[in-house]
């Protein structure tokens, strides 16, 4: 991103509207994200943001809202006597608006341009739909209609996943949304890209020249993709039981990871070279043609009652709002193939799931083994060499070599060398949400999805929901508590590989050094 848009941004500011300001979404993450850049200088004094939702609030009950969303998410402490708070929040409104009336989106236009009049803001206007998919492209529209995108500045659309249901919805969503803004001017939010390690990936590749020159099927055996949560579907069994975790992890998040991990270097560091990288892995990712292609390759699994830390879990079927026979998976595991030069042959394992022991996003290379010969076959087995990218919770990254145990003639063991991010930046490393509102709010759109990513996502995964739903008999049941189903286990056995420990905790036999105490 070039240093004049950064200025642009800072010299003209903008106005942000939210919808869906009274949600969890904006309580959680957007207005502890606000608070984050203005304290640390990163929104201009030229910026103002408005809160809409139906649910009628005074100015001084949002305000106490805000107060307390900052005081309880931010990572920043904060007293409501603290000056910089008494500055910050006078730059925020609240309206009452009904997202199908388009007089209301006439009366929020009236309200923007005094806000621009007050802060000096040069027309710019960003729309942060916090809402569900099915309501885009009616506010999109409405915008157009009440005369809001008829400003002197640029106007941006930031919407929240999941982008459609299925290939066919995600394509008319499209064309509804491109009725009225340019894709240029869409950006579609995957939260996991404004992670720290997740953008750090391409720099460790990239950068580093005892990586990249390894990086291929020449030396890389296999990469394990990990993303992990403890929790059930809690109050979302309604919206899961109709999503299941392929639609609300492996489409998005997922595939994304292996985009981060498989992508060739771009030509140059600009936003559409990057994505244009990540569009062809997704290209090339192999497609299941056949449901025995499915079978073969992909797990699909639902927790049933179980055990985690002495606490007992129901199962799925026993949640709120789930239905009793229900056959959506709360576990999606696959072995994918990215056929291209560079990955030819060499499998990208992925899982993904609800009630599972640990709540982690980690990412494991899995080099290829040395021969043992016969000299160190008498000692010891070799382990293979692993590079670790720890994303959540934990940051940081570390790799396994093989080195000569201290005091022995030629014991060989496993050495991990750790930095750990975390605890150089401590609690201060910023939320995913910081950096994406910040891009967007610059125009900086690579950590983005495009619509050709959308797309071929889509593609890649309505194949999979296709041959579920002609046949449930493969629906793989784990206890609650557990690491999921167990064919796929036996799907990394078949290729010799398993599953390394998360976060390295777990390998007793290794030799720690620590990169940071």
């Amino acid at each position: 991103m070039s240093d004049s848009r950064l200025d642009a941004f800072k010299d003209n500011g903008a106005v942000f509207f939210i919808f869906g300001a009274t949600g969890d979404l904006a309580k959680r993450k957007l207005f502890p994200a606000f608070f984050s850049l203005y304290k640390e200088g990163k929104l201009p004094e030229r910026f103002a943001v408005i809160g809409l939702a139906r649910r009628a609030r005074t100015k001084e009950q949002f305000k106490a809202d805000l107060l307390q969303s900052i005081t309880e998410f931010a990572r920043y402490k904060l007293n409501a006597e603290d000056e910089i708070w008494q500055r910050f929040v006078e730059h925020f409104e609240y309206l009452s608006l009904d997202i199908h009336n388009v007089e209301g989106y006439k009366a929020l236009k009236d309200a923007s341009e005094r806000l621009e009049d007050k802060f000096d803001i040069k027309g710019n206007r960003l729309f942060y739909l916090a809402l569900a998919p099915e309501l885009f492209a009616g506010v999109a529209n409405n915008l157009k209609l009440g005369g809001l995108l008829e400003g002197s500045g640029w106007n941006r659309l930031v919407i929240e996943k999941p982008f459609g249901y299925d290939l066919e919805s995600a394509e008319k969503l499209n064309r509804q949304i491109g009725e009225v803004f340019r894709e240029e001017e869409i950006f579609r939010i995957d939260h996991y890209l404004g992670k720290e390690m997740v953008q750090n990936i391409e720099i460790i590749r990239f950068a580093n020249a005892f990586f990249e020159p390894l990086w291929n099927n020449k030396y890389i055996a296999n990469i394990q993709i990990t993303l992990s949560e403890t929790v059930g579907v809690e109050e979302r069994g309604g919206y899961y039981d109709h999503s299941g975790a392929i639609r609300d992890m492996g489409q998005n998040h997922m595939l994304q990871m292996v985009t981060m991990m498989a992508m060739e270097p771009p030509s140059r560091l600009n936003p559409e070279d990057i994505r244009d990288e990540k569009v062809k892995v997704l290209r090339s990712l192999r497609i299941h043609e056949t449901a025995e292609d499915v079978r073969a390759n992909v797990v699909r699994g639902q927790y049933t009652d179980g055990v985690l830390r002495g606490k007992a879990l129901p199962g799925y079927r026993s949640e709120d709002a789930v239905s009793p026979d229900s056959v959506t998976e709360t576990y999606f595991g696959a072995r994918l193939y990215v056929d291209n030069f560079r990955w030819a042959g060499v499998p990208f394992y992925i899982r993904t799931g609800k009630r599972l022991p640990v709540k982690t996003t980690e990412v494991v290379v899995e080099f290829k083994n040395m021969p043992d010969n016969v000299y160190l076959a008498k000692r010891t087995k070799l382990q293979p060499n692993l590079l670790v990218f720890r994303v959540n919770p934990l940051e940081g990254i570390y790799i396994k070599i093989n080195a000569k145990q201290p005091g022995s003639d030629s014991m060989i063991i496993p050495v991990a060398m750790d930095f750990c991010q975390s605890c150089q930046v401590g609690l201060n490393t910023p939320e995913a949400y910081e950096r994406l509102l910040y891009d967007a709010a610059r125009g900086e759109s690579t950590y983005f999805t495009r619509w050709d990513e959308v797309s071929l996502q889509w593609r890649f995964v309505d194949r999979i929901v296709q041959a579920w739903s002609k046949d449930s008999r493969d629906l793989n049941l784990y206890p609650a508590g557990s690491w999921g189903p167990e064919a796929m286990d036996k799907l990394l056995a078949e290729d010799g590989f398993h599953w390394w420990p998360i976060n390295g905790q777990e390998e007793s036999d290794v030799l720690w050094v620590k990169g940071q105490e």
